[in-house]
């Protein structure tokens, strides 16, 4: 069998437009698909290979020889690790594990409903010194459809489950029947049931602490797991600033299976215990019913819930739909740039299957920056084409996915590399993965 080519990556940093008195440089690179940068308690950059290309999710430490695997063997997609009082705490696909300093694992949480489209995400710790994290939910817009066909073998009653006790609009979704060979056989699906199970006006459904598209919070040995929020299509980031606010990037529906939604944005939201953020009847803090968010040749999207708890705040910031928001940080140096500002990676979209067919090659492959009061968003770094690097062939940013500072006015980026080449059936291409260096002259 012939083997696949090794896709090269070009690195030219004057390819990157940035703001006057600012320069980039290639801090570390030919990694693979590194999700996540931290630091830990002796300044060193500590990374995460998200394990999709591999397998197997790790844990690196960067060395003056290169990178070196600290643990490994964790299931993918690994969404992101965080150094806490001595010990590595890893989030991979429905568990949090700890990576002790001798190198030994204990699993602190398992069961998370993490079989579907969107995972649980990296932990942080609160002034509270509880962790935090997101758990994102299994299907796009509520529903199981023929978009679920990646999981929905392996999990035929797997669906996403509220925060709260629901009452339902009995909204049901006919497709054709995915356990049957027959070709023109239909299922009938309503909201947060299996697939192949309708549900009827009024239903009530009991809310869970293991929520889909929530905010979860327990003690650092993952004891007393409590619900924070729900809402949240997939909280895939969070943070406090220094104030002690806690901030979450949030992603938007996308225009793909049985209940699919145009015009979705990418949200910037402050997290407050015991709010329910819209998922899956709001987008941006506007109901779907509004005809902006109607799919071209697709009916209007409906409530499926009969009732709301309530009105559902409206983000700090909206981004482009596709833009998918990833890993973001606050600047606290007067010198970098104004202080308490979010500067956030955008990885860019996954046209055209979440896109409804088209293509978004101008959104998202950018670091933009947040006014946290104002909501102003405004572009950071980018590639002076506008679009990925591999888009023309260029040396410049690729997939943004995480921004981290350092200690000397200096900002890093995580950058996840060629994904999903053209043409390639492969995912995330190996040894394409950057980390970026920003500093101001």
């Amino acid at each position: 069998m012939e083997r696949p080519k090794k896709i090269e990556r070009v690195l030219k940093p004057e390819d990157v437009w940035l703001p006057e008195g600012y320069q980039i440089e290639v801090f570390a690179k030919e990694l693979t698909t590194p999700i996540n940068i931290t630091f830990n308690d002796q300044g060193e950059m500590l990374i995460a290979d998200a394990g999709i290309t591999s397998g197997s999710g790790k844990v690196l430490i960067l060395t003056s020889t290169g990178p070196k695997i600290i643990a490994e063997g964790f299931t993918p997609p690994l969404t992101g690790i965080t150094f806490y009082k001595g010990t590595i705490y890893v989030a991979h696909r429905g568990s949090i594990t700890m990576v002790k300093q001798d190198g030994t694992k204990q699993d602190i949480l398992t069961g998370l409903p993490s079989f579907g489209d969107h995972h649980n995400n990296r932990v942080i710790f609160g002034p509270d010194g509880k962790m935090y994290f997101g758990q994102g939910t299994a299907t796009n817009a509520g529903v199981v459809g023929e978009d679920n066909t990646r999981w929905i073998k392996e999990h035929p009653y797997g669906h996403d489950y509220p925060g709260s006790f629901i009452q339902l609009t009995g909204q049901n979704v006919t497709t054709k029947n995915l356990f049957s060979g027959a070709p023109n056989e239909k299922s009938s699906t309503g909201a947060f049931s299996p697939f192949g199970v309708p549900t009827y006006h009024g239903e009530y459904i009991r809310g869970m602490v293991k929520a889909s598209g929530s905010i979860l919070r327990a003690n650092p040995d993952g004891s007393q797991l409590e619900l924070v929020a729900w809402g949240l299509r997939n909280p895939f980031r969070l943070k406090f600033d220094r104030q002690n606010r806690l901030y979450c990037g949030n992603h938007g529906i996308d225009v793909r299976g049985s209940r699919p939604i145009e015009n979705s944005p990418d949200e910037f939201q402050w997290i407050r215990p015991g709010i329910w953020y819209g998922w899956p009847d709001y987008t941006g803090g506007h109901p779907v019913t509004n005809p902006y968010f109607k799919p071209e040749g697709k009916p209007q999207p409906a409530f499926l819930l009969a009732q709301h708890a309530m009105q559902p705040p409206k983000p700090i910031a909206s981004f482009a739909p596709h833009s998918a928001i990833m890993g973001f940080d606050f600047n606290n140096d007067p010198s970098f740039g104004p202080v308490g500002e979010a500067f956030i990676a955008e990885f860019g979209s996954e046209a055209p299957s979440t896109t409804g067919g088209k293509p978004a090659p101008r959104v998202g492959h950018r670091i933009s920056r947040i006014n946290t009061e104002t909501g102003k968003i405004t572009t950071f770094a980018i590639n002076k084409t506008g679009v990925a690097a591999s888009a023309t062939g260029g040396g410049g940013l690729e997939r943004p996915i995480d921004v981290l500072f350092g200690k000397h006015k200096e900002m890093y980026i995580a950058d996840f590399g060629i994904f999903k080449p053209p043409g390639k059936k492969i995912g995330a291409a190996p040894n394409t993965g950057v980390i970026w260096k920003i500093t101001k002259r």
